[in-house]
This record gives structure tokens, sequence and C-alpha cells, in this order.
């Protein structure tokens, strides 16, 4: 396994050298909306101690993710009218991971409807920010 690398985009994110549309956040975690979601309301929950994936974040840290993520999931539910919630997290190439900062999808999902293929489209930023909204509101 590779060497946490600081110039990943999640840690540009996180030190605001990147834009990102920002929902919660608290001294442990950051979750922000995936500009390509595989659905409205896609969020991600990143922890802010630098970790490459689960193989090698603290138990502490990763619980703070969990945390998170429970957050953003039950507010997604009432922002979205969401039916089911979809959870993943992803360690290495082989297991699916694209960007080596850890971190969890949080998907609000509806009976019937697809997620779209990873990375397939970059949402607007119009719609973004809407979605946003929605979940800070929920949030509150």
């Amino acid at each position: 396994m590779s060497a946490y690398d600081p110039n990943n985009a999640f840690a540009k994110i996180l030190r605001g050298e990147f834009p990102s549309y920002k929902v919660y956040e608290n001294e442990h975690v950051l979750a922000f909306l995936d500009i390509m979601p595989r659905c409205p309301g896609h969020t991600l929950v990143i922890p802010r101690a630098p970790a490459r994936n689960i193989l090698d974040i603290k138990p502490e840290d990763f619980a703070h993710v969990a945390l998170g993520a429970h957050k953003i999931a039950s507010a997604a539910m009432r922002a979205f009218n969401a039916d089911g919630i979809t959870l993943q997290q992803f360690n290495e190439p082989a297991g699916g991971q694209v960007v080596f900062h850890l971190h969890m999808h949080v998907m609000p999902r509806h009976n019937g409807v697809a997620l779209l293929p990873p990375a397939s489209r970059k949402e607007d930023g119009k719609t973004l920010e809407e979605n946003a909204g929605k979940l800070v509101a929920a949030l509150k």
C-alpha cells in the first residue's frame, strides 16, 4: 500500500485549496457533496485526520467518519424524501478507491431509481447549491 499523499484532492478541500459544497463539519470530519453524484444528495464524509483508507486510519478517527455518515444519512432521508440510503467505502484501487483520502459515500435512494454510473457526469453548480441547502436545512 502506498503512503498517504497530502496533495490529494480531498486534502486540498480540507485546506480550502479546492472549492466544495460543504454540508457539515466539526473538528473531526467534513461532509460535502460529490460533484459527480450518482444520485441527488450524494455526499462524501471525510476525516480531518490524514488517512489513505480504512487500512491506515486510527479506529477512533474512523468512528468519527461513521458518526458523520450516520448524521448525513438521517438528514438525507428527510431532505430528499428518500426511501433508503446506500453507504459505500472503498479501499485501494482493487477495492474501487479513486481518491486516496478515506471517504464514505452517503447516497439517498428512491425505490425503482438506479444509481448513475460512477464519475459519469459532473453536476451543475446551481443544482449542487440547491442540494447542499436542502441537506444543511435538514441538519438543523
